[in-house]
């Protein structure tokens, strides 16, 4: 999404609103090692409530990630 910084004096200037995207390890029971995702934030308290496998799982089956 693209928008503008609005200083003081009321110049524009283009600027873009990027998602809240963080590099992060996880530790996959299944699997016994670690998968490194870019997700959310909000991404990240979901994988802590309901597991990684589980994610994995439901994200598989709704056709948002294709695991080899």
């Amino acid at each position: 999404m693209v928008g503008s910084n609005v200083s003081h004096s009321k110049r524009h200037t283009k600027r873009t609103f990027d998602l809240n995207l963080k590099t992060k390890r996880f530790w996959s029971e299944a699997e016994q090692r670690y998968i490194t995702l870019r997700v959310s934030c909000k991404g990240m308290r979901i994988i802590e409530k309901n597991g990684l496998d589980a994610v994995l799982r439901d994200a598989q089956s709704k056709g948002y990630v294709d695991l080899v």
